[in-house]
C-alpha cells in the first residue's frame, strides 16, 4: 500500500500533520514494503527537510497513492478520482460551506472517512484533538487576562512551542487571586483541568466558589451540565431527559457568572438547549473580565461569541451595551473574548504526534496489516464509499444533491 500525506491548504493555515517523520519511519519498519510520501509544505510544523533527512520521499504528485491523509478539509479541486481520503470533513452535519466538497467526493468516486467519526461501539471518539484544545484554550485565556489587566505578559506561542514550554511559561507567573469557571467534563475540559493542575491552580469546592471565597492565586471549579441547567418544573436533572427534552430545561448559569472572574467554556452545546449567557445577562454587572470560549459556538450558549478568532488575532472585545464587537482591550467595561476554533494548532508539534499515535493504533495498523475492511472503527467513519453514501450517512442524500 502507498500512503500520501496531504499538504494543508485551508485558511487560516493549519500547521498540524497526520504523521511526524519519526512515526513514518516506525511504520515503514513495522510494515516492510509500505511506501509513504509527503507533499511539500512551507507551513507544516515538521519541515520538508526533516522528512527527507529520515529518508522519506517528499513530492508534489500523490496520484499513485492508495490512501491520502490530511488534517482539515481539502480543497475540492485538488481531490483525485477513486482515492481513499481521511481528514476532518465538516460535512456530516450538513455544513453548507462544505456542500460542494461532498459533491466532489461523490462525483469523483472517492471513498472518504472522517476523523470525527472514528468512534468506538459506544460512540466515543478515538482520534481527537480535544484534550489539546483545552490546554491551549486555558493558555490563550490567561494570556488575554494578562494583556487586558497589564498584570502579566505571556508570550505568543511560536511554531515549535511544546507542552513543556507552555507549562514552564505559566509556572513562572505569579497570578493574582482569580476564580475560573470551567464548563463541561469531556476531553476539552480534561485538558483544561490538566494544565491548571500542572501550574498549581486550586480546584475549589462548589460552596466556596459560590460563596465568593477568594483563592490564593488561581482557583477553579468544574461545572458540568447538571450544574448549569435546571428543569422548568423543578424536578431533578436527568442526562437522558435533558438530551431528549432540552426545551424542558432553563439556564441556571447566573449564579456562576456572579462568582467568576474568568469563564472558560468546554461544554458540548447544540441549538435548542438553554442559552447560558444571553445578551441581557451580559448587560448585568458581572465580574467576568475574559471569556475563553473553546467550544466556539457562534451566537450559541454564550452570546458574546460573535465569531471565531484566529491564532494571529485571538481576541476581540464584546460591548455588553451595544452587543457589538470592538477592538480588543479597548475598554475596561467590555468583556474580552477568546474564540480560537483551532486551539490545538498552537501546539502543532505535540498534538500532531499525539494524533498520529492514535491514527497508527486505529487506522494505519488495520490498513497496513490488511484487515481494514473488517475494521468497525473505519467502517463507522466512512461517509462515502466509492462515490456512494454509506448507510449511516444516507441522510445526506438530499444535501449532497443540493436539495437542502
Amino acid at each position: 500500500m502507498k500512503i500520501g500525506i496531504l499538504r494543508e491548504t485551508k485558511n487560516p493555515v493549519d500547521n498540524r500533520v497526520a504523521l511526524s517523520p519519526r512515526q513514518i519511519v516506525e511504520l515503514i519498519q513495522r510494515f516492510p514494503g509500505t511506501e509513504i510520501v509527503v507533499q511539500p509544505s512551507n507551513i507544516r510544523v515538521f519541515a520538508d527537510k526533516e522528512y527527507r533527512e529520515c529518508g522519506i520521499e517528499v513530492k508534489e504528485d500523490l496520484a499513485d497513492c492508495d490512501v491520502i491523509f490530511g488534517i482539515k478539509e481539502a480543497k475540492p479541486d485538488i481531490l483525485l478520482n477513486n482515492k481513499h481520503y481521511f481528514f476532518f470533513g465538516h460535512i456530516a452535519k450538513k455544513q453548507k460551506y462544505n456542500q460542494h466538497l461532498l459533491q466532489e467526493i461523490i462525483s469523483k468516486k472517492i471513498t472518504f472517512s472522517d476523523y470525527e467519526y472514528l468512534v468506538d461501539e459506544n460512540g466515543q471518539r478515538l482520534c481527537a484533538f480535544g484534550w489539546w484544545a483545552g490546554i491551549v484554550g486555558v493558555y490563550y485565556t490567561l494570556r488575554g487576562y494578562g494583556l487586558k489587566t497589564g498584570l502579566f505578559d505571556l508570550p505568543k506561542p511560536t511554531l515549535k512551542f511544546t507542552l513543556n514550554d507552555l507549562k514552564e511559561v505559566l509556572s513562572s507567573v505569579s497570578f493574582p487571586s482569580l476564580r475560573i469557571l470551567l464548563t463541561g467534563n469531556g476531553r476539552v475540559s480534561h485538558g483544561a483541568q490538566y494544565i491548571l493542575e500542572q501550574i498549581g491552580a486550586i480546584k475549589m469546592e462548589e460552596e466556596s466558589f459560590l460563596n465568593g471565597i477568594k483563592p490564593e492565586g488561581l482557583g477553579y471549579f468544574v461545572a458540568e451540565t447538571n450544574k448549569l441547567v435546571r428543569r422548568r418544573d423543578g424536578s431533578s436533572y436527568s442526562k437522558v431527559d435533558f438530551i431528549s427534552h432540552p426545551d424542558m430545561y432553563e439556564s441556571d448559569f447566573m449564579k456562576w457568572a456572579y462568582c467568576s472572574d474568568i469563564l472558560i467554556t468546554c461544554h458540548f452545546w447544540k441549538p435548542g438547549e438553554p442559552i447560558y449567557l444571553t445578551p441581557e445577562d451580559l448587560c448585568k454587572k458581572l465580574p467576568i473580565k475574559v471569556i475563553g470560549d473553546i467550544t466556539c459556538d457562534i451566537q450559541g450558549s454564550i452570546m458574546s461569541t460573535l465569531r471565531s478568532s484566529t491564532h494571529d488575532n485571538p481576541y476581540y472585545d464584546y460591548n455588553p451595551i451595544t452587543r457589538m464587537e470592538e477592538l480588543p482591550f479597548s475598554s475596561d467595561d467590555n468583556i474580552l473574548v477568546m474564540a480560537v476554533d483551532t486551539c490545538p494548532n498552537a501546539l502543532a508539534h505535540d498534538s500532531s504526534e499525539y494524533f498520529g499515535d492514535m491514527l497508527i493504533q486505529y487506522v494505519f495498523t488495520p490498513l497496513l496489516d490488511g484487515t481494514w475492511k473488517d475494521s468497525k472503527v473505519i467502517q463507522r467513519s466512512t461517509i462515502v464509499s466509492e462515490g456512494e453514501l454509506t448507510p449511516n450517512f444516507s441522510y445526506l442524500d438530499a444535501f449532497s444533491k443540493g436539495l437542502e
